[in-house]
């Protein structure tokens, strides 16, 4: 793991080295002034010259000024190591999660992956410095300080003996019981995410329903429990001051003491006044040295766990991946289904697909009809390979399409679904997701063909008119033609219109078919759709349930044949019939 996260070190191990460096020399400088300033005492003490008194005082402003160089240096360094790294981290899981499928997402929730990018990079990138800094400074102003203590103490520096076990047995026991608490916190935080998500996403259903108060109680029991376990684990934390400042008080009471007794009863022979300075700071400087070690343990440890979440996401191999020796062009718009099943997971007992056999030549029209859960989206995803088959091919341009380069059957496929996503910016940068070179000209075309160009004209902005995240100044219909413009720039060879004229009135609809129709001919179209009119005219309409395809052939062949058919136009029919 450790290894998996220095990767994304990279560029920043200069600063990361020099860190290292400065926080040595500061500590070595450090330890050595309590030493300088012991003889200083007793230079005084016994009435040495004044310039011999004053050269030491100045040795000490220039070791206290080096010390303060080092440890400012090393704080700059420090900082622009471990924000580089969070940096580079953060890039390398996001890059991870765009070379999923969808497979490999639904491994993850969107705000379990949020969480990861946000909250454990933090507390990463905290551990990272919290390690190049003090967990390098603490053990060695430990160790220093405490060879010096007993160069210097003599007997004092028993007290050392009696004190640092204590510390050490309090700090072991205190991590032992927070950690639990802070592990156990960023479950928590991922389904304080998701209710924020969801609350965010469905604020229109959230209100239209009135359950403001019910997600109020859902928020405030995540938060809750998130309050909770850090409440445990802070007042367990808590406890390294009161015991810290019991060692420490232990320690000066001491070595006051039986230093005092030490000086007075043997006249400075054994312990003088400037050892008995020094003892007290090198104890503070190892006792604070402890204190911060226990600290480190517990933000390295709970760093821990958010190191392992960010792993998984990293170490989480591509379900799909390119040939060795992939096909670099499309040569049309033929797709076949042969002896095609799938199930979203390998260990799943049943398949969304069964037995699909299915041959569509180039420029066809299809139209696919079904109720909820007979699997549309499901075979149509299958088409760019968003999936794999579980048994069986499916073949684009007479290729399996595990045989392309992604990006290249990709390129060629153009999906719109029924909640496509618009992204904050103007129309125009939306538009040119599809062709991020297409001119003002090809985006007008694109739209008067998605029957978007009245409706973006009537804006005072036209086509610069900002898009708000998600597309939420627009209406469901205008969001679903400009997303077929959008996919129409791509120039595709397979057009897939899954259920995304929902939201279009039937005069829109037909409109939209006629246009498509007239303007790429050459290209196949997939639609799904739940309207029968909006399918009636293509060259074959397939009827789908249960994950099988129940029947296919023209309008007229299944008004006479296929009864589900049958049913559903007489019932929109009928429907229409009565509403007039």
């Amino acid at each position: 793991m450790l290894k998996r996260l220095y990767g994304s070190v990279r560029e920043f191990k200069k600063p990361t080295v020099l860190t290292l460096l400065f926080i040595i020399g500061e500590a070595i400088i450090e330890t050595f002034i309590p030493f300088v300033t012991a003889n200083m005492v007793n230079a005084i003490k016994d009435g040495h010259p004044l310039q011999e008194v004053l050269v030491t005082g100045a040795l000490l402003i220039v070791m206290a000024c080096a010390s303060l160089a080092c440890g400012g240096i090393a704080g700059f360094t420090c900082s622009k190591a471990s924000a580089g790294f969070a940096r580079n981290l953060r890039h390398d899981v996001f890059s991870a999660v765009q070379t999923f499928s969808f497979e490999n997402i639904d491994r993850f929730s969107s705000a379990s992956l949020v969480t990861r990018l946000t909250t454990d990079v933090t507390n990463v990138q905290m551990a990272y410095m919290m390690i190049i800094r003090t967990a390098i400074r603490s053990p060695l102003m430990l160790i220093f300080s405490a060879v010096m203590a007993f160069v210097m103490g003599g007997k004092l520096a028993m007290s050392f003996v009696i004190v640092i076990p204590v510390l050490v047995f309090g700090l072991a026991m205190i991590g032992k019981k927070a950690l639990p608490a802070f592990r156990s916190v960023f479950k928590k935080y991922d389904r304080l995410n998701e209710s924020i998500e969801e609350n965010v996403r469905g604020m229109r259903a959230v209100k239209g329903f009135a359950r403001e108060d019910y997600e109020k109680k859902k928020f405030n029991t995540a938060a809750d429990n998130i309050r909770k376990d850090f409440t445990f684990a802070e007042r367990v934390v808590s406890l390294n001051m009161p015991l810290m400042q019991f060692c420490m008080y232990f320690n000066s009471v001491f070595i006051l003491t039986v230093g005092s007794r030490l000086a007075i009863q043997f006249g400075g022979e054994t312990v003088d006044v400037g050892q008995i300075s020094a003892m007290l700071t090198y104890g503070m400087q190892i006792l604070m040295s402890l204190m911060m070690l226990s600290m480190i343990y517990v933000i390295v440890t709970m760093s821990a766990e958010s190191a392992r979440r960010i792993c998984q996401v990293l170490d989480e191999k591509p379900a799909l991946h390119n040939p060795d020796a992939p096909v670099m062009r499309v040569a049309d718009g033929s797709v076949d289904f042969e002896n095609v099943s799938f199930k979203y997971a390998a260990e799943a007992k049943l398949f969304a697909l069964s037995d699909i056999n299915l041959h569509i030549r180039s420029g066809m029209t299809v139209g696919i009809l079904g109720g909820t859960g007979s699997s549309k989206s499901t075979l149509v995803q299958l088409i760019p390979r968003l999936y794999d088959a579980a048994e069986g091919s499916v073949k684009v341009g007479g290729v399996d399409v595990r045989d392309y380069d992604l990006d290249t059957l990709r390129g060629a496929v153009a999906m719109v679904l029924q909640k496509n996503e618009l992204f904050s910016g103007t129309i125009k940068e939306n538009l040119r997701w599809g062709n991020e070179n297409a001119t003002d000209e090809e985006i007008e075309a694109a739209c008067r063909l998605a029957q978007a160009d009245d409706f973006v004209r009537s804006f005072p902005d036209g086509y610069d008119t900002h898009i708000e995240q998600g597309g939420t100044n627009v209406s469901g219909g205008q969001k679903q033609r400009l997303c077929i413009a959008r996919a129409l720039l791509k120039k595709p060879k397979i057009l897939i219109l899954d259920d995304s004229t929902s939201a279009v009135d039937t005069k829109t609809d037909a409109l939209l078919r006629k246009g498509l129709r007239s303007f790429i001919p050459e290209t196949t179209k997939i639609i799904i759709a739940q309207r029968v009119s909006s399918v009636q005219d293509a060259d074959l309409i397939l009827v789908m349930e249960n994950g099988r395809i129940h029947d296919a052939g023209t309008h007229e062949q299944l008004l006479e044949r296929c009864e589900i058919y049958k049913e559903v136009y007489t019932q929109q029919n009928r429907t229409g019939g009565d509403a007039a």
